[in-house]
């Protein structure tokens, strides 16, 4: 019997050996190729230690359910993204924890459209899972045999140069002033490295210094335990050099090179980290004017950001006359929008896509955020913005005094034990039996329930909380952890204004939670 801990809301993550092994990467494969109907399928591993064993028996997986095999052995999950539908496969997986700490692993799924797959999917692979005897059924196939016969088959240096001139395509500006930035980069231990250079000097920016503790593919991560770049820990190794070399950015991509983030200098001789929703409002607005002067802009043009992100990209897109839409948490669901445009013969409506998390993408080359794509959209914005005399946390601050000061917070709740999810689900049950009148003294105006009809959106369990003055309170279960999530917004005149006021909402999402 296989553990069903690591099946998250979005992918497949958890502690190697005990949730995350062989055994259900030979399910998961099998499964798939099954759910696909696939001829041909694509997988990668990132840096991790487990990758490599964990990707050859998803592979026998695929393999015993007929499946032929293209194999892009350590890479990002961007190159899975971009393989699967650049390669006309039936499907992907990537293996990867993402950042995850060094004793995970885990697996991430996806269609022919390169999108990860739907939840309606999901459920359909993971009953098929469980159907699987693993003695009657796992048939162990050969893969030096298979691979001798052409039916695993080793993907060259081509199908990378391919992604980064995809990635390349996807330039909104002209490029000027590009050449003068100077960056500091750091792959965090993890698989940027070789995309994201090549894109650098296909960009033409030649002062680059890559964090040299970080840069080699590690996957016991030794220079931070926790490698994502939305913390400042896992920066800290890149702003001690920063302090040294005086860049005009500091890139940080994650473990499997889809999340990218930021700092910049803080005027006072430091550097200050840029926030996912920070970046994502940067990059809105930098793309429709540049796109809107150069009058590359689309008829119709749409923006895409999920429910948790900030509120203030509805005044940017109302600006410029572009349509703003939400989805459900998750970067599948926004590349599940490109899909539809697709559909719809007007792929050419989606102009940019983000989540608070450090989720970028501009463009319709891959379905889910990208780092490398992130990293060409920032290099631009700062090259830009270089030229008017302004760095990038000028920018942001520019932005605030013209649309209010939209500042996020999030408070987490962990609920430990075997009693953990009980408890979770019954403070759900209370709070959509007892609707507040009030959160921290704010009147609340509306509320909406993510798990009735009528939203528009795949029913989730989410209490969203429209408060007066322009605020909101949202209450989110983990996906991925034994925790409730609490989402903060608020907006005000000043970033103490919002800061104040997000305080005292955190105070009450505090007694909110209490059991």
């Amino acid at each position: 019997m296989i553990s069903t801990k690591a099946f998250k809301a979005y992918d497949i993550r958890g502690i190697v050996p005990s949730e995350v092994n062989e055994e259900l990467a030979y399910r998961l494969g099998r499964a798939l190729a099954w759910k696909l109907q696939a001829k041909k399928l694509v997988v990668g591993h990132d840096i991790r230690l487990s990758g490599p064993s964990l990707s050859e028996a998803a592979v026998r997986g695929m393999r015993d359910a007929g499946a032929d095999v293209l194999d892009l052995g350590q890479c990002g999950t961007e190159m899975i993204y971009f393989a699967t539908a650049h390669l006309k496969t039936d499907g992907g997986m990537m293996i990867t924890a993402s950042h995850n700490p060094a004793q995970y692993n885990g697996f991430k799924v996806y269609g022919a459209d390169g999108c990860q797959i739907t939840l309606e999917a999901a459920e359909k692979i993971l009953a098929a899972i469980e159907k699987i005897d693993c003695f009657d059924d796992v048939r162990l196939a050969d893969f030096d045999a298979a691979a001798a016969a052409g039916r695993i088959v080793t993907i060259d240096e081509k199908c990378l140069d391919d992604f980064v001139q995809a990635v390349y395509d996807q330039r909104v500006g002209d490029g000027a002033g590009i050449d003068a930035l100077k960056l500091v980069y750091t792959p965090l231990n993890g698989t940027g490295l070789e995309c994201v250079k090549k894109l650098l000097k296909k960009l033409g920016v030649t002062h680059v210094t890559v964090v040299p503790e970080q840069e080699k593919p590690d996957g016991d991560f030794p220079t931070c335990p926790y490698p994502n770049p939305e913390i400042r820990e896992a920066m800290q190794k890149g702003l001690e050099l920063c302090d040294k070399v005086r860049p005009d950015l500091l890139l940080g991509t994650d473990p499997d090179c889809d999340r990218c983030g930021t700092a910049v200098p803080d005027g006072k001789g430091g550097y200050r980290l840029i926030t996912g929703n920070e970046m994502g409002i940067i990059l809105l607005d930098y793309i429709c004017r540049t796109r809107l002067a150069q009058g590359t802009m689309p008829a119709d043009p749409v923006a895409v950001t999920t429910i948790v992100s900030t509120d203030m990209a509805a005044p940017v897109a109302k600006k410029y006359g572009v349509e703003l839409r939400r989805t459900l948490t998750g970067f599948k669901f926004i590349g599940e929008q490109i899909g539809k445009l697709e559909a719809e013969g007007r792929p050419e409506r989606y102009i940019f896509g983000f989540e608070e998390s450090y989720g970028y993408l501009s463009g319709g080359h891959v379905r889910d955020k990208d780092a490398v794509n992130a990293t060409l959209l920032v290099c631009e914005a700062a090259a830009w913005y270089a030229q008017q005399g302004k760095t990038l946390l000028e920018a942001i601050e520019a932005l605030y005094r013209e649309f209010g000061y939209y500042r996020n917070a999030l408070c987490s709740f962990a609920f430990e034990g075997e009693s953990g999810m009980h408890t979770m689900q019954e403070l759900m049950k209370k709070l959509r039996a007892n609707a507040p009148e009030d959160i921290a003294g704010y009147k609340v105006e509306s509320v909406v329930d993510y798990d009735t009809d009528g939203t528009g959106l795949p029913r989730a369990n989410v209490l969203e909380y429209h408060l007066d003055g322009g605020h909101k309170l949202m209450v989110r279960p983990s996906g991925t952890e034994p925790k409730i999530k609490v989402y903060l917004s608020a907006v005000g005149d000043s970033e103490a204004a919002a800061d104040a006021v997000n305080a005292a909402l955190a105070k009450a999402a505090a007694d909110m939670m209490k059991a």
